[in-house]
C-alpha cells in the first residue's frame, strides 16, 4: 500500500475538516497534551453556524479557543474526564461540567456507554507504515477513536513517539482526515516550586519503607515529586514503573540508575504508564526510548494487573481526611478540584500486591486566603466533599507528624491513629469531635 498517497488524499486544511461537525455533535478531543490546537481554533472560529456541540476532554494544559469565544456556553459544552486548573476554570465560567469516572474504566465507556460523533486529537508524523502515534497519551484513545464516527488527527513534529502496547498508534488507512498545524511545542507541566519542609518530612517516611526492587506509582503534585527527587538520591536499586500518569520525577530516578524493572513479574524492564506529562527533559526522554512503554488505561490501572507485581508501591495526595478514614482527593467541599482518577484503583492494586504498600499523603494544616490556618484531618468530611477512598480501603496514612496503617483497626482505633498525625494544635479538638461520635474510649490517651 502506498501510504504516502493515502495521506495526500486525506490531508487537509483545519477549516476544511472541522466542517462535518453539526450542532448537537459529540465532539472528542485527545488527552492532556493530545488536545487538537489548529482543529480547536476552526472550530471555535464556527462557533456563530454552530450550537449545543458537546466536547470531551480532560487534564487539559491550556484553555481551548472553544473556551473563548463569545456567550462560549450557547455554543459549546465542555465535558471534563479528570479536571485540571484550566478544566476548573470553564466549569467556573458555567460551560463546562465534570463527568465522575474511575479511569481504568473509561475505554470500556467507551465500547460500552458513550457516543462519538467527531474524535480530533494531536499525534506524532506518520511512520513508513503508515503509522501515527497517540505519543504521550493511550490512555483511552484507541477505544474512544473505535466509537468515532470520523477521526480527525493532526500531525505535531514535536511529538515524541512512545513506543506502547496495542492501543498506542492509529493507522492511515483508520484516519478520515488529516490536518498539519503549525507544530506547536508541547504545553509542560512543572513540578511547582522547591519542596517545603512538611514535603521533605513527609517524602522521608514514604522512602523508607520502599525495598529494593519495588514498583513504583506517583501521583500528580509536591510530595509525589518530592518522593521521586529522594529516591533519585537514595540508595534504593532495582526499581520499576508502573504508572498511571509519567512525571519528571521518573525520569530523575531513572537517569540517576534507580530503574531498571529487573524484577517486574509483567513487562519487565519497561516503565509503563498510560499518559505522561511534564517539561521538556521528561518529553525528550520517552522519544523512541525502549525503557518506556505507553499502554492503554484499562491494562495500566487494572488492580488485577497490578497485583501481580510484587512489592508495589502506590503514592498519591490527598485534601483532606476524616476520623473514619475516609480520604478526599476531588473537591473542597461542593468546590471541584480534580476527580478520582486512577487513585481508588492503585490504592486497591497495592494492598492486593505481595508486599505492596499504597500511602495518602497530606500536610497537616492548610492555609487560608484570610491567612487562617485550618487541619486537614476533619471530624467528618466536609458537606459536598467526595470520598475519593472509601474507609475500607485507605491502608498508609502519612503527614508530617506521622505514619498509621489502617487496616485492621476499629473506628476507635483508627481516630486514635489519624489523630495522632493530626497538627498538635487540633489534637484535642479531634479528640472532643471523636468522643461525640462515639469512636473515642477514655483510655486512649
Amino acid at each position: 500500500m502506498d501510504y504516502q498517497a493515502l495521506y495526500q488524499q486525506k490531508l487537509t486544511t483545519p477549516e476544511q475538516a472541522v466542517k462535518v461537525i453539526q450542532s448537537g455533535d459529540w465532539v472528542d478531543y485527545g488527552w492532556c497534551t493530545n488536545h487538537p490546537v489548529a482543529l480547536d481554533a476552526a472550530l471555535a472560529a464556527r462557533k456563530d453556524e454552530l450550537r449545543d456541540v458537546k466536547v470531551r476532554g480532560g487534564v487539559t494544559m491550556w484553555l481551548p479557543e472553544i473556551a473563548k469565544v463569545e456567550d462560549a456556553a450557547a455554543h459549546f459544552t465542555w465535558n471534563s474526564w479528570h479536571c485540571s486548573g484550566v478544566d476548573r476554570k470553564m466549569i467556573g465560567q458555567g460551560m463546562g461540567f465534570f463527568a465522575p469516572i474511575r479511569y481504568s474504566e473509561l475505554p470500556r465507556y467507551y465500547r460500552e456507554n458513550v457516543s462519538v460523533d467527531v474524535a480530533m486529537l494531536q499525534v506524532t508524523p506518520m511512520d513508513s507504515h503508515g503509522n501515527f502515534s497517540y505519543a504521550l497519551a493511550a490512555s483511552h484513545l484507541a477505544d474512544m477513536l473505535d466509537k468515532a464516527k470520523i477521526i480527525i488527527v493532526e500531525v505535531n513534529q514535536n511529538m515524541p513517539w512512545v513506543y506502547g502496547l496495542t492501543g498506542s498508534e492509529i493507522n492511515i488507512k483508520d484516519v478520515d482526515y488529516v490536518v498539519e498545524g503549525s507544530n506547536p511545542a508541547i504545553a509542560q507541566l512543572g513540578g511547582g516550586g522547591a519542596p517545603t519542609e512538611v514535603d521533605k518530612r513527609v517524602a522521608e517516611q514514604i522512602v523508607a519503607q520502599i525495598p529494593n526492587g519495588a514498583c513504583l506509582q506517583l501521583g500528580i503534585g509536591g510530595m509525589p515529586n518530592t518522593v521521586g527527587s529522594m529516591i533519585a538520591q537514595s540508595d534504593l536499586k532495582d526499581l520499576g514503573v508502573h504508572t498511571e500518569m509519567y512525571v519528571d520525577g521518573f525520569v530523575d530516578m531513572a537517569l540517576a540508575g534507580k530503574i531498571t524493572g529487573r524484577n517486574k513479574a509483567l513487562d519487565k524492564g519497561r516503565q509503563v504508564y498510560a499518559f505522561a506529562a511534564g517539561t521538556q527533559k521528561l518529553y525528550d526522554y520517552v522519544d523512541r526510548n525502549p525503557e518506556v512503554m505507553a499502554a492503554p488505561v484499562d491494562y495500566t490501572n487494572d488492580v488485577r494487573i497490578l497485583a501481580q507485581l510484587d512489592n508495589f508501591i502506590s503514592i498519591n495526595n490527598a485534601i483532606d481526611m476524616d476520623l473514619f478514614g475516609q480520604v478526599n482527593a476531588e473537591s473542597a467541599g461542593l468546590k471541584h478540584i480534580s476527580g478520582t482518577g486512577g487513585q481508588l484503583d492503585f490504592v486497591m492494586g497495592a494492598y492486593l500486591s505481595k508486599g505492596g504498600k499504597s500511602f495518602i499523603c497530606m500536610s497537616s494544616t492548610v492555609t487560608g486566603k484570610d491567612g487562617s490556618v485550618k487541619s486537614r484531618i476533619v471530624p467528618t468530611l466536609t458537606n459536598g466533599s467526595i470520598v475519593t477512598d472509601p474507609r475500607s480501603c485507605t491502608q498508609y496514612l502519612v503527614t508530617e507528624y506521622g505514619m498509621v496503617n489502617l487496616k485492621g483497626l476499629s473506628t476507635w482505633e483508627r481516630a486514635e491513629a489519624i489523630i495522632s498525625i493530626a497538627h498538635p494544635d487540633f489534637r484535642e479538638q479531634l479528640i472532643q469531635d471523636a468522643e461525640k461520635m462515639h469512636i473515642w474510649r477514655r483510655s486512649n490517651r
